[in-house]
């Protein structure tokens, strides 16, 4: 199947699909010669305005990514990822995320991450199906490449290839006078953006929310405390915003738009939603050191594209429970300096194994009813997998009496136990038996440890270190 349109007084094929492109078939071909070389073709009329709508509405999509998103026709979608990659893992799992999601949608795609528009445009393209370009690698990555990478048109592509100019390394030797007298601005225009010597203005797509401020400035600003200053305006204009609609915001987008027309954004999440314009100016000021104002700014938006409701509530008196609040932007400062994943809690799961009974949940995640015994003592770290350690013990069931644990001979002073735990049978590997006596024990210097005996000593009971302190 193709798809054409009309250019001039003839048809030409806009668009083949997989099946066409193998029987030889391209786009610009004449419509009359493709039905010449595939009889019976299936010949559809183009329809641009549809495929503008539909890639707008795709980029719209996007904005789930980042806060700077402009299509980029026929079939291509700028992503300003800058300050909003973190929030997803990293530039690479960004991508794979992305990809794995409009592959699930049946759309088949290829993307790059580079430092430039233009370099990420030919890395797309020429590189792979999802390349991330190490920063300031772009030269290196793109010399190599055709000239047709640099997003020039087939004639400027055809007069350099008949003066030997194929690769895009090529032009960087010559001299830029005669190449400009002859093939005009383009070619070097092309060169310098995709290089990062020349800006790359895009026309962004205005992320739909209602919830949004903004700020015009009469004169350009750039100075850091003023930048602070601003931060701190538009969010108390956004809370009174998500005041007067019941909601706290769960994401904040910071857009500054440069005099050059570059926009420079940061985002910022939030544990539970807040409108407290005091946390959010602080979480928001914490990434203000990645804005690149430039020769200044002179204008600033701040929008919450995602909240959630949050009714108003008393506030708690001295002395009483903690304000869940407070926790919140507690957790919210910790998350933006250590990074999203190293804050958390554990929590308890339903499984007799020691190790088996804990996992990571986020740190405001609601309780699941299941709790730990609390007349059953337990160290206040326990170890991932149990270490095997060497006993001496007075009786062959009895406490050990000395241990050997990494090298390091412990002779124990104090003993306490054992408890004796009949784990899941099912689950247990082969290194460790589906019975463990542990034992609490305290050496001559006042360390604590818990360890466990998997078996009888007539049996061939081994021993294992599994804690360490107390609870």
């Amino acid at each position: 199947m193709v798809a054409a349109a009309q250019e001039g007084p003839r048809r030409v094929l806009s668009a083949v699909d997989r099946a066409a492109r193998g029987l030889g078939l391209r786009p610009g071909l004449a419509v009359a010669q493709a039905q010449a070389m595939v009889p019976g073709l299936t010949v559809i009329a183009a329809d641009p305005e549809g495929d503008a709508a539909a890639l707008a509405r795709l980029a719209a999509w996007c904005l789930a990514y980042a806060p700077l998103v402009a299509p980029d026709p026929p079939d291509g979608i700028w992503i300003d990822s800058a300050g909003a990659a973190h929030l997803h893992g990293g530039e690479a799992a960004l991508l794979g995320h992305l990809r794995r999601r409009l592959g699930r949608a049946g759309i088949r795609v290829r993307a790059a991450v580079a430092d430039t528009p233009g370099a990420a445009w030919a890395a797309t393209r020429c590189l792979g199906p999802e390349i991330v370009l190490p920063p300031g690698r772009q030269r290196d990555a793109l010399l190599a490449l055709p000239l047709w990478a640099l997003r020039l048109d087939r004639d400027t592509v055809s007069g350099l290839g008949q003066l030997g100019l194929t690769r895009i390394g090529h032009l960087l030797d010559q001299p830029s006078g005669p190449l400009r007298l002859r093939f005009g601005e383009e070619p070097a225009r092309r060169l310098d953006q995709a290089f990062g010597h020349a800006p790359e203005p895009l026309a962004y797509l205005a992320p739909p929310v209602e919830h949004a401020v903004r700020l015009a400035f009469p004169e350009p600003i750039g100075a850091p405390e003023t930048l602070a200053r601003v931060t701190g305006r538009l969010a108390a204009m956004l809370a009174a915003n998500l005041t007067r609609h019941g909601l706290g915001a769960r994401r904040l987008d910071l857009v500054f738009r440069r005099v050059d027309g570059l926009d420079q954004s940061v985002s910022i999440g939030t544990a539970r939603p807040s409108r407290d314009p005091r946390h959010l100016a602080r979480l928001l000021s914490e990434r203000l050191s990645h804005i690149d104002p430039g020769h200044g700014l002179d204008e600033a938006r701040l929008s919450a594209p995602r909240v959630e409701r949050l009714e108003a509530r008393q506030l708690a008196a001295p002395g009483e429970e903690p304000d869940p609040d407070a926790m919140a932007e507690l957790i919210d400062r910790l998350v933006l300096r250590l990074g999203p994943g190293r804050v958390f809690r554990n929590a308890p799961v339903e499984s007799e194994w020691p190790e088996r009974a804990v996992r990571r949940v986020a740190p405001l995640s609601p309780a699941t009813g299941v709790t730990w015994p609390a007349d059953l003592p337990r160290p206040g770290r326990l170890l991932p997998v149990p270490e095997p350690v060497a006993v001496l013990a007075a009786l062959p069931d009895a406490p050990p009496s000395v241990f050997t644990w990494r090298g390091t001979r412990r002779r124990v002073a104090r003993a306490d136990g054992p408890e004796r735990i009949f784990g899941e049978w099912w689950l247990a590997d082969d290194e460790v038996s589906a019975c463990r006596d542990y034992y609490r024990v305290e050496d001559e210097t006042g360390a604590r440890y818990w360890l466990f005996r998997d078996s009888l000593t007539s049996e061939g009971a081994r021993w294992w270190l599994h804690g360490l302190g107390e609870a």
